[in-house]
């Protein structure tokens, strides 16, 4: 998508900037940019290295597939080198496990930073974690390719890469549940249809479309789209009366800092 010099470039990630537009590309295509505890480390090495001109966040994936999920070595007896093996990982302390668990989601938290706005240009497949991946922005551009699955459950597992929550918020409980505990595929017609997708475009179209989605971001002022996403982002868990005050709160510092331009 672009061919700045990346601030890094590790652990199939590649982080590249131009202005105010990061770009996270997923760089292992032979693999259908399959997941490892090495990738998450990189993911959340990208988050913390963005400069803050950055106001939006591009996430694709190179190949035919956004992403395939996790690398099924995780579930081998030998794991990935260096890493505790995922089975050995379940043997040991309650306590251990689940403080590595939380630092596999911190791959998966950052995209929501109400500094800035991320977008997910998927296409191919996006399978278990690369579904949970693309959940994590806030919008996504899909090919008409696209096949989504949350596969976890057909493993013994559960789905808890920060993906079950916004899940519940864009299609409802019962079609969340339906789609986890069945594990089918969710076409693009239907992602569009039920708010998984805010566009779908043919493959060939889908780096253009995040381009120009992305421009279109940048358009309003950044301190108003932050206040925006932030008041947008709290809408779900304040009531009615509780929102109506969140909204003059927020137009207040708005109105307050133009007069300040402006004196």
């Amino acid at each position: 998508m672009t061919s700045l010099a990346p601030l890094l470039d590790k652990d199939g990630v590649r982080l590249t900037v131009d202005d105010a537009v990061a770009t996270v590309t997923l760089t292992n295509p032979a693999k259908r940019n399959a997941q490892s505890p090495a990738l998450w480390r990189a993911l959340t090495a990208a988050g913390r290295a963005l400069p803050g001109s950055v106001r939006v966040v591009v996430l694709r994936g190179e190949g035919k597939s956004f992403s395939a999920g996790l690398d099924r070595q995780a579930f081998t007896p030998e794991g990935f080198d260096g890493e505790p093996s995922f089975l050995d990982m379940a043997r040991g302390p309650e306590a251990e496990l689940d403080a590595t668990i939380a630092e596999y989601q911190e791959a998966f938290t950052w995209w929501r930073r109400n500094d800035i706005v991320s977008l997910a240009a998927v296409q191919g497949h996006a399978i278990g974690a690369g579904f949970q991946l693309a959940l994590a922005c806030d919008l996504r551009i899909v090919a008409e390719d696209v096949q989504f699955a949350m596969r976890e459950t057909s493993l013994g597992l559960v789905p808890d890469l920060t993906g079950t929550h916004p899940l519940v918020h864009l299609v409802g409980y019962a079609r969340a549940l339906e789609i986890c505990a069945t594990g089918r595929f969710v076409h693009a017609e239907e992602a569009e249809r039920t708010g998984l997708a805010n566009l779908v475009v043919p493959a060939g179209e889908l780096d253009a479309a995040a381009r120009d989605l992305a421009g279109a971001l940048l358009a309003a002022p950044r301190d108003a789209v932050v206040e925006t996403k932030a008041l947008l982002g709290g809408a779900v868990s304040r009531g009615y009366e509780e929102q109506r005050v969140a909204e003059r709160a927020a137009q207040g510092r708005r109105l307050r800092d133009l007069a300040r331009i402006t004196d």
